[in-house]
């Protein structure tokens, strides 16, 4: 009884530092990388389709994202979505492939980027420890219908809480990491 809840907590905690991660790679550090237009959607014949279903992502440089749709109609719709996006990233298209320089990072914006990933990371913090919180609860209720007894339910707390404070150290590491890579020139 206990485990299936030690276990639906790891798995929601895991789930809350996946999305973290994948937030993460969606910020710009200076250096092109495909992840940073993975969110964007094309209006494709009336549909919003992500980029990646519709061209060819790559990097042949390392500050420049180059993308070649596979149906050369749909050029000036890739080009559009990505000036609504909110990458702040200027398109250039040559007929054929729409290519995207990724500019060096001001000091200013490195320090709003650290800002923003602080505020992420502390918002993946904020879910792992209502996660916790919902454990805890679970836990409590199956004293409360005598599934569990005292001993157990504190064994069970604690364990919980042993398995948040790992959580919170994974959040910890990936935000450290994510701000050396802002900072870094």
């Amino acid at each position: 009884m206990l485990n299936e809840v030690f276990e639906d907590a790891k798995d929601r905690m895991q789930k809350a530092v996946a999305t973290l991660e994948k937030e993460f790679k969606r910020l710009r550090t200076g250096r092109a990388s495909v992840s940073l237009v993975d969110g964007i959607r094309v209006e494709y014949y009336g549909t919003p389709t992500p980029l990646n279903q519709l061209a060819t992502l790559t990097v042949p440089e390392p500050r420049t994202i180059m993308i070649q749709p596979w149906d050369q109609s749909c050029l000036g719709d890739v080009e559009k979505a990505i000036m609504k996006s909110e990458l702040g990233l200027t398109p250039m298209n040559d007929g054929k492939v729409i290519r995207i320089h990724v500019p060096p990072l001001t000091e200013e914006r490195r320090r709003d980027l650290v800002k923003l990933v602080k505020k992420m990371a502390e918002e993946a913090k904020v879910a792992v420890r209502n996660i916790r919180r919902d454990a805890n609860e679970m836990i409590k209720d199956l004293k409360k219908d005598k599934e569990i007894s005292e001993d157990e339910q504190f064994k069970g707390q604690e364990k919980v809480q042993k398995i948040t404070d790992d959580f919170i150290k994974k959040i910890d590491e990936l935000t450290a990491a994510k701000e050396k890579e802002i900072l870094e020139i």
